[in-house]
């Protein structure tokens, strides 16, 4: 292996291209604008396309197009270019089309502050365009490694689920700097599951079937194939239809090809939990990395408490959670996203502490369990929210 120090924007670059990538589009945007750059540069020598796109809707379209072409393909952004991203997630969602998206979340709302770290498209990445009737595959990395290693997992994910998948990282991942490990030989990348199967070409004619199935090579226009790609909802072969029984199995098949197969995507690090403490803080990105110090701190003094790091935000895993536990739960913005899922699937009582632009500490996390251990409630912390 090779150990680089770098960036979280250089290691997602390094991790795509190994993925096999072929084209990138994106538009400048803080703090996402290092991929583009990294990849003008990068893409090219390996043998792919980069291209600037005039804005943000344009360039995820290109990578569609691309992917439609059967190309591995990816595009990046922050959070106002994400939302931006609704009518190209539409067609790749609904049409099926494997696409890996990096959004670098930075704190809101609107344009916000560019140089702090945010987490507010929490529900965003879930519901990215309209319609409803489909589900999403998030990951979130809480550091320059992690975000290597995910990158890679995306478009694997992507093209077995034919799907777009969204990383979905904070400011303080991508703009951060760690030391992370590039494989070297054909063993190293075998370890790290590449080099990833060769692009597949689905030759129909049942492009689009109704079951929940995975591993079905994508639509890929041309080359004789046949296929067809509409945002209307399609026929088996892919053409538009008004019929709601159509609808109803092609949106069966985008909910159910992913939440029948959620333990193929989860990645989620559990800490402290062998022994099933009574107080549990989950978190994902970066404050993950807080609340594990504070976990092994508290532990140090005696105190049982756990740590569920989320690694998949989507689908939601709902069985790591548990009605008998009080949960904290830590996130880098002060309107509470996780949380409500939290409260969701675990039916118990649940704690919130938002913090907005920077992360928590451990001092005031251990004083936060200390009151939940004295079963009151805590106080006199800033930014600290009830239970909801």
């Amino acid at each position: 292996m090779k150990t680089v120090f770098d960036t979280g924007n250089a290691a997602i670059t390094e991790a795509a291209i190994l993925a096999g990538l072929k084209f990138y589009s994106g538009y400048p945007i803080t703090p996402a604008t290092e991929i583009a750059e990294n990849m003008s540069r990068r893409l090219p020598m390996a043998g792919g396309y980069y291209l600037q796109a005039e804005d943000e809707t344009a360039a995820f379209h290109m990578a569609i197009g691309a992917s439609l072409g059967g190309l591995r393909a990816m595009t990046s952004t922050s959070g106002p270019g994400y939302v931006l991203y609704a009518d190209p997630y539409g067609w790749a969602i609904g049409s099926e089309i494997p696409v890996v998206i990096l959004n670098a979340q930075r704190v809101g709302p609107v344009s916000g502050i560019t140089g702090a770290p945010g987490q507010g498209e929490f529900y965003l990445s879930r519901y990215p365009t309209h319609g409803g009737n489909f589900e999403t595959i998030v990951l979130a990395p809480d550091g320059v490694k992690e975000a290597f290693e995910m990158t890679i997992q995306a478009f694997r994910l992507s093209e077995r689920f034919r799907t777009p998948v969204t990383i979905l990282a904070d400011q303080l991942v991508t703009d951060g700097w760690e030391a992370f490990q590039i494989p070297q030989d054909s063993y190293e990348l075998e370890a790290l599951g590449l080099p990833l199967p060769k692009r597949a070409v689905h030759w129909g004619p049942d492009f689009y079937p109704r079951s929940d199935d995975i591993d079905i090579p994508p639509v890929v226009l041309g080359r004789g194939t046949g296929g067809a790609c509409s945002d209307w909802t399609p026929t088996e072969e892919g053409y538009d239809t008004e019929e709601i029984e159509a609808q109803m199995k092609h949106s069966y098949r985008l909910i159910y090809k992913i939440r029948n197969n959620r333990k193929l995507i989860d990645r989620s690090l559990l800490t402290g939990m062998e022994d099933d403490p009574p107080v549990v803080m989950v978190s994902y990105g970066s404050p993950s990395r807080v609340v594990r110090r504070a976990v092994k701190a508290a532990r140090a003094l005696g105190i049982r408490v756990g740590a569920i790091s989320l690694k998949s935000l989507w689908p939601f895993q709902d069985d790591l959670f548990d009605q008998n536990r009080i949960h904290l739960v830590v996130e880098l913005n002060h309107d509470g996203q996780l949380v409500r899922e939290v409260q969701r699937a675990s039916g118990g009582r649940v704690h919130f502490l938002g913090r907005c632009g920077e992360l928590p500490t451990v001092t005031e996390l251990l004083e936060i369990v200390r009151a939940l251990f004295g079963g009151g409630r805590p106080r006199g912390i800033k930014n600290v929210r009830e239970a909801w």
